[in-house]
């Protein structure tokens, strides 16, 4: 099919499936985050996702090459992204399986219903609003900090929107995780995986992915960390596989 792509667009393959996104340089594209957090969660036969926050739709379209899930929602409060990740959809031909939606998360109950998933991804925000933000309406800044919703925002919304027993998927940065434990406790999410990325195994980890589920009894496995590169500019062959490229020496 044509995809007509707008000024500064580019289309990026992803290394699954054929699949490939189109992206833009000039507004926000994914990062590494968003690919191991595609590859952290997982999705079962039969089993609905929704992916909060979805930007460019990444996560549910590489979820949907990696796991058995149904069908993938995509929900993000930016329309130009939200036609983006379409465009992006029906270049794979995933229109069935993959539906995006223009909505505010603290609207999502009433977009979508309660107990609507089973599963729920996020690749949130980092940063509390009053870090740095010079233009809250800029793409990059409503991507990267808490402009349109809160990290409460996101869980609370979630409880709400999750199955009993439903799974929660997020990828946040270390420096918050007493406060991500304590609201996941709050909306009865309770933490039962939390792996820890470092880009070098000599360095403090800069993400934690972390799984939880709704109604959990509480304990918590903290698994291996995740070395993102064995040298400069070099991945792990983890990471690699996480990719989806062949192993490298």
């Amino acid at each position: 099919m044509t995809i007509n792509l707008k000024s500064q667009e580019r289309i990026d393959d992803l290394g699954r499936n054929g699949y490939k996104i189109i992206q833009n340089k000039e507004k926000f594209c994914f990062g590494i985050d968003a690919v191991l957090l595609s590859d952290f969660a997982k999705a079962k036969s039969g089993e609905r996702v929704l992916d909060i926050g979805t930007g460019t739709g990444i996560i549910p379209i590489l979820m949907e090459a990696k796991t058995q899930g149904e069908h993938f929602t995509g929900l993000d409060i930016q329309q130009e992204s939200i036609e983006m990740a379409q465009r992006s959809v029906a270049m794979n031909g995933l229109s069935e399986k993959i539906h995006m939606v223009c909505g505010d998360v603290k609207e999502a109950v009433d977009i979508f219903g309660t107990a609507s998933f089973k599963v729920i991804t996020t690749n949130p925000p980092y940063m509390t609003g009053s870090h740095g933000i010079v233009n809250p309406k800029e793409p990059k800044a409503i991507a990267r900090h808490e402009v349109c919703c809160t990290l409460e925002d996101i869980l609370k919304a979630s409880a709400k929107l999750l199955k009993e027993r439903g799974r929660f998927y997020m990828v946040h940065r270390p420096f918050r995780l007493a406060e991500i434990m304590s609201q996941c406790v709050k909306y009865k999410l309770e933490p039962k995986r939390l792996r820890f990325v470092h880009s070098y195994i000599d360095k403090e980890p800069s993400m934690v992915l972390i799984e939880a589920l709704k109604g959990g009894n509480s304990r918590v496995t903290v698994e291996p960390p995740l070395i993102v590169y064995k040298d400069i500019n070099i991945y792990t062959d983890e990471i690699y596989e996480i990719y989806g490229y062949d192993r490298r020496s």
